[in-house]
């Protein structure tokens, strides 16, 4: 097995097993304004998406950090993957509730299908070696991803995304 492809593998497991964790780092924290920032504050999409952002930004960070540098599309996969993950998590569960209940177990197994096709989509561009423009896109786009990740939490917007199906408020500040 080929480095690119073990780094993949790990980081979907490490992405969701860290995102598992940041579902509940909010109450366990007390419900500190900083640890806001990567935790769900509530149960709306947006929180839920949050946590899927976290771990696989900073994960690639630490892939940019060992080999990104050297491979010429590794911002473009970078990108797929952050934007891959929420595409698929929001069809998926708008999907399944158009015509089902939720289920929570149904909610882990999007979660989980959703990161691995993000670091999957990841793990096919960066092999493919072809160059999808200039890296610097990219990063701006990525930069963009993690300025709306940040602040949403703290200042959503009045979206159903954003909206908490159980309090009906938006953000931390129910």
């Amino acid at each position: 097995m080929d480095k690119i492809k073990k780094w993949e593998i790990w980081g979907a497991a490490i992405s969701i097993l860290v995102g598992s964790f940041l579902h509940f780092v909010f109450e366990l924290s007390g419900n500190n304004h900083v640890v806001a920032l990567f935790g769900t504050v509530n149960e709306s999409t947006w929180e839920h998406l949050k946590i899927a952002f976290w771990p696989t930004f900073i994960f690639a960070i630490i892939e940019w950090q060992i080999f990104g540098k050297q491979i010429t599309n590794f911002c473009f996969a970078t990108f797929i993957k952050i934007i891959s993950i929420p595409v698929v998590i929001i069809t998926l569960f708008y999907g399944w509730v158009l015509f089902f209940e939720d289920s929570l177990i149904y909610d882990i197994i999007i979660f989980i299908i959703a990161i691995i096709l993000g670091y999957y989509f990841s793990y096919l561009i960066i092999k493919s070696k072809k160059q999808y423009g200039p890296e610097s896109i990219w990063a701006i786009l990525i930069f963009i991803i993690l300025v709306k990740f940040s602040l949403f939490s703290y200042f959503p917007p009045k979206t159903f995304i954003t909206k908490d199906p159980v309090s009906g408020g938006y953000g931390i500040n129910k």
